[in-house]
């Protein structure tokens, strides 16, 4: 049920971006990039499958098998979700940057 709350006022802040973007730009259509933007950076944060990439990073590329799943109950606590990868935090901080620097380029001009 947190997740479902998380990824609701995700949802909310988003909307509040898309407003503030139009009454800035005046732009319908740097109003979608901004939503789709959004939508695509909740996901990627929000819906990833934790307990497949919650393995060494060599076992990333080979099947995730029903033992492994049955070993990680779904009851666990959320802060095994987050737990910070060094791996991990580089490739979201490098995809996410270039792509809130696009984003920012189109929307400022």
């Amino acid at each position: 049920m947190a997740d479902d709350a998380l990824l609701r006022s995700s949802l909310i802040w988003l909307a509040a971006v898309i407003v503030l973007v139009g009454l800035y730009t005046h732009s319908f259509k740097k109003m979608m990039v901004t939503y789709l933007m959004g939508l695509f950076a909740i996901a990627g944060i929000l819906l990833p499958d934790w307990d497949f990439f919650d393995r060494p990073f060599s076992q990333w590329l080979s099947p995730f098998s029903v033992d492994a799943m049955d070993s990680n109950p779904p009851h666990r606590s959320t802060s095994k979700r987050f737990r910070i990868y060094p791996l991990r935090l580089v490739i979201y901080a490098a995809v996410y940057g270039f792509a809130v620097y696009k984003w920012w380029m189109f929307v400022s001009n």
